[in-house]
C-alpha cells in the first residue's frame, strides 16, 4: 500500500452506537479501516485505524480483570466510549469500550494511518516522520491529541471525539498474539490490515 502524502478533509459518516459489534472480538475487527477523529481548535485531525487489541471479559491482562475502579470506570460504559488511561508517567492510551454497559472490556487503539491535519500532528509529536505518526498506541494518542480529558467520551456522540466510516473496505485482516504483554501473551487477539505500512510491531507478527 502507498503512503498517502495528503492531508484533506474527507467525507466521514460518524458510527452509531447501532452500527457498533456488541463483542470485544467482534469490535476488534470491525474498527480496523474505520476513522478516528479529533476535532480540535482551528483544525480536524483524522486517521484511519490499522491495527488493535482486544481485551475480552475475563482477560488477565485486561484493565477491567479486578472489577470497577474509579480508574477504569469508563471501561464499563455501553460500547462506543473511550476509556483513556496513562502509562509510563507521559503516554496516554486509547481504548473503545466493547461489552453492554457495566461489563468491562474494550479495545485497544494500536497504530493509525494519518489523513488530516497532518502537520499539526507532526507538530503534537515533534516529527516529520509520517510513517511513525500514529504507528504504536502511545503515538497515535499524542498525534490525536488524547489525553484523559478524553476519557469516557461518547464517540458515538455529536462531539469532538468520534469514529467514522468512509464507506471504504479494508484490505484483508490479519490476527496475531498481542504485542508487550507477560500475561495470556499467546491468545490471537490483534488484529492489523495485511500490507499496511503504518502497522506496528514486528514483521513476524504482520504477515
Amino acid at each position: 500500500m502507498e503512503i498517502d502524502r495528503t492531508s484533506v478533509q474527507r467525507a466521514l459518516r460518524r458510527l452509531r452506537r447501532t452500527d457498533l459489534p456488541i463483542d470485544t472480538f467482534a469490535m476488534a475487527r470491525f474498527l480496523i479501516g474505520k476513522v478516528l477523529v479529533h476535532d480540535v481548535r482551528t483544525c480536524r485531525l483524522s486517521a484511519r485505524i490499522v491495527e488493535s487489541e482486544a481485551y475480552p471479559v475475563g482477560d488477565s491482562a485486561g484493565h477491567a480483570f479486578r472489577g470497577k475502579t474509579p480508574r477504569n470506570a469508563s471501561l464499563f460504559l455501553e460500547p462506543g466510549h473511550a476509556y483513556v488511561y496513562r502509562v509510563y508517567g507521559s503516554c496516554f492510551m486509547l481504548n473503545v469500550t466493547s461489552e453492554p454497559a457495566g461489563i468491562g472490556a474494550g479495545v485497544l487503539l494500536r497504530a493509525a494511518q494519518p489523513l488530516d491535519g497532518i502537520e499539526r500532528m507532526q507538530r503534537y509529536r515533534g516529527t516529520e516522520r509520517l510513517i511513525d505518526l500514529a504507528r504504536g498506541p502511545g503515538r497515535l494518542a499524542e498525534a490525536m491529541a488524547i489525553d484523559l480529558k478524553c476519557d469516557g467520551l461518547d464517540l458515538c456522540a455529536r462531539g469532538s471525539l468520534w469514529l467514522a466510516d468512509t464507506g471504504e473496505n479494508a484490505d484483508p485482516v490479519g490476527a496475531s498474539p498481542r504485542i508487550g504483554l507477560n500475561r495470556e501473551r499467546h491468545r490471537i487477539l490483534r488484529f492489523y490490515e495485511r500490507g499496511n505500512p503504518y502497522v506496528s510491531g514486528p514483521k513476524s507478527l504482520n504477515q
